[in-house]
């Protein structure tokens, strides 16, 4: 049965003959519906608006492949929150986005929405998209990455309109939507022609976040913060800022990587702690991997001491590699 609050505002719009507050209702007890598993009840709602010429999105000719679910990878998140080392401000943000949606229909009795706009800013390889399948996890609902090369294309209106399809689709279920390198969507193309049209994609892009129903929670992250503008930052209910790991952190995500070794590293946490300095969250997931490897291939008797440092080893060295690359690159690039 569809939340009451839900079945007023049905009668309401039919009333009023308002018929995009009725197709928005529709689509909320769409999602409702499937959130319940009610997937026959949710599918008649669904065939119903989309066979009421008053209400259903237009049809437009597209090519092969490009239905709503090309637009977006669909994951089954496997991350909690306990799994990430995250700043305090970041986990308290969080906790309070997650409660907010559980407890919705206590804030809806109140006039009230939980808060579904979550922007994520940091330098790569620092958990932006961890977090963002954590929110999920603990929402227990998919989480839809959205993959910008199936939405964006070289046909002058047809972006907007894949555009258009993808949030019609996203409407009408629970799920967390993920808008990763935001900041690419505008600067992808270089000629003028197409850095308008882009342009273009950007605002149609704000507005349907904007319209987006409470029930979808839209994360968005960027690596480049100083690339958007106020209209985008305006937009985003809550901005929560994702470092590189500082020492304390480092050491806290190898403790963790100890107990899934199942035994010490062989050296002080607080040794290879320090010897990490400078890794991002990726590159301490990838270290944790090749120690892993090692174990499972040297068999019962590894030698951890040694592993860990032979990857330490390999750690330095890439990272001196890095630090020499990057000035010839740049000045390769002047």
């Amino acid at each position: 049965m569809p939340r009451a609050d839900l079945l007023i505002d049905l009668v309401r719009a039919g009333s009023r003959g308002d018929h995009a507050h009725f197709k928005r209702t529709v689509e909320a007890m769409v999602a409702e519906e499937r959130a319940k598993q009610h997937n026959v009840l949710a599918d008649r709602l669904a065939g119903s608006l989309q066979t009421n010429g008053q209400t259903a999105p237009q049809s437009v000719p597209t090519r092969s492949g490009s239905g709503p679910e090309a637009f977006f990878h669909e994951i089954s998140p496997q991350r909690s929150l306990e799994s990430l080392v995250l700043p305090e401000a970041v986990v308290a943000g969080c906790r309070e986005l997650v409660e907010e949606q559980h407890r919705a229909d206590l804030l809806r009795s109140y006039g009230l929405e939980p808060r579904h706009r979550v922007l994520l800013v940091g330098p790569p390889g620092n958990g932006k998209t961890s977090l963002a399948e954590a929110v999920a996890s603990e929402l227990a609902v998919p989480l839809l990455a959205v993959r910008y090369e199936a939405v964006i294309t070289s046909y002058l209106g047809e972006t907007a309109i894949r555009l258009a399809r993808l949030f019609e689709h996203v409407r009408a279920r629970r799920c967390v939507l993920f808008f990763d390198e935001f900041d690419v969507v505008g600067k992808e193309r270089g000629d003028v022609h197409e850095t308008g049209e882009i342009k273009r994609l950007v605002s149609s892009l704000l507005l349907q976040i904007d319209a987006l129903p409470s029930y979808v929670v839209a994360v968005t992250a960027t690596n480049h913060p100083e690339l958007l503008d106020r209209a985008v930052w305006r937009r985003f209910q809550l901005r929560l800022a994702l470092p590189a790991p500082n020492a304390a952190q480092i050491a806290q995500w190898l403790r963790a990587t100890e107990i899934s070794l199942g035994k010490p590293m062989g050296l002080p946490v607080q040794t290879v702690a320090r010897r990490l300095s400078g890794a991002s969250f990726a590159e301490l997931e990838q270290f944790a991997l090749e120690i892993r490897r090692r174990q499972v291939l040297d068999g019962p008797e590894a030698d951890l001491r040694r592993v860990v440092n032979a990857r330490l080893v390999a750690w330095a060295a890439r990272k001196k590699g890095a630090s020499r690359s990057g000035p010839a690159k740049r000045r390769s690039n002047a």
